[in-house]
This record gives C-alpha cells, structure tokens and sequence, in this order.
C-alpha cells in the first residue's frame, strides 16, 4: 500500500523509466572512486556542471586521497573557490582525507560513509550506487524530491530524508538501487520545474498529468 491508500505494482508502472536510464552514469564525470567521493561532497548545493568544470585541475594537483592528506584547507581553496560553501567544504574534504588516508580505504557501506563529513544519506546512495554496491536506500536529490510527488509516489516535501523515508516504503527494495537516479534523471530531462509532460514515458501513471488532462 502507498501513502495515498493505493495497492501499486510501482516497479511494474515505473518500468519504462527504469529502461530508459539503465546503468547511466551519474553526471558528476569522475573517473574513479576517490574522484566520485570528492565530487559528491562538492556538489552539495552546487551544480553538477560547476563541479565538472572545477574538477580536473583540482584532480590534477590531488590524484589521489593520499596526496589530499598530506595537502591543508587553505592550499586546496583556490582550486574550489568557485564552489558553494567552499570553506566548509576545504575542511570536510581534508578530514575525509586524513581519516581515509588513502582510496583503498574509502568505506561503501551507509554507516561508514555517513560517518564522514560532508556525506549523508543522498550522497552516500549515490556513492554506492556509482560502485555497485548493494542498495540500502534510494537517492532522493532535488530532482526526486521535486519530481516523486508529481508521479504520485509520496507527499510534497523539502527534506530528503522524509522523502527517502517514503520512497522506501512504498517502493519495493530489488529496485532501490536504481529508481533514486532513474527519477532524477527524468526530473532534470524532462520532469523539469515547467514539466515537458508529452515527452513522458511514465504520463500515463502520473497524478500531475492525470489532473492536467482532465
């Protein structure tokens, strides 16, 4: 039963845009895990896009989280300056490094990544999702927290805890691991803030739509 009362088959209505984004890579362009790691605590606030443009000379300069241990805040701020938050990011990424102190021991379970600044639950899912890793929750990003509610899935809500919270409860867990990204990339393609509902795979089942052809 979802929170409106309904019995859904969601895997089943929401199989077109699980087919349609299968295996897509997260927009964030690392090249490996540490890269992934710092990326996600930078995109925080930020855009995608930004942190792609400011990445590579960071990554030049820091290939890895050994050479990000040994570095300090005030060295690594001007690579990220033009990141939201930067400060406070510059101090989050160089505890990461001296408690990892190198890639092999970046953790991918929940626990231990939401142990470490910078990272909570929606960045720890998209981590483990980028790896592989076996899901424990679903990605709830603004594009899930904005664009779930229009489907049908769960209430309106900012917090993306509450949203993942709900989204766990009305979705079954084979398809956590990939329906978190499979919504935000509808939601950043199509289910945009003026949603572009004729190019919808999933209109038919969407309670927005549904109200709007009435």
């Amino acid at each position: 039963m979802d929170l409106f009362g309904n019995s859904n088959d969601w895997d089943k209505k929401l199989y077109p845009i699980l087919k349609k984004y299968k295996g897509k890579k997260h927009p964030l362009e690392y090249q490996n895990l540490y890269q992934l790691v710092v990326m996600v605590v930078l995109s925080a606030q930020d855009s995608d896009a930004n942190i792609n443009t400011i990445a590579p000379p960071l990554f030049k300069v820091y290939p890895n989280m050994e050479s990000l241990a040994i570095s300090n805040v005030e060295a690594i701020i001007p690579y990220i300056s033009k990141v939201k938050n930067f400060g406070n990011k510059a101090r989050w990424l160089i505890e990461i490094s001296k408690i990892i102190k190198k890639d092999s021991n970046i953790p991918l379970t929940m626990d231990g990544l939401i142990a470490l600044k910078g990272i909570g639950r929606k960045s720890a899912n998209v981590i483990m999702r980028e790896a592989k890793m076996p899901a424990v929750g679903v990605i709830a990003d603004l594009h899930v927290i904005r664009v779930a509610p229009r489907i049908g899935l769960i209430t309106e809500t900012k917090d993306g805890i509450k949203a993942e919270k709900q989204l766990m409860q009305v979705l079954p867990q084979e398809i956590w691991g990939k329906i978190g990204m499979a919504i935000s990339f509808l939601g950043r393609e199509i289910c945009r803030p003026i949603p572009k509902c004729i190019e919808c795979p999933i209109k038919e089942i969407c309670l927005y739509y549904s109200k709007i052809i009435k």
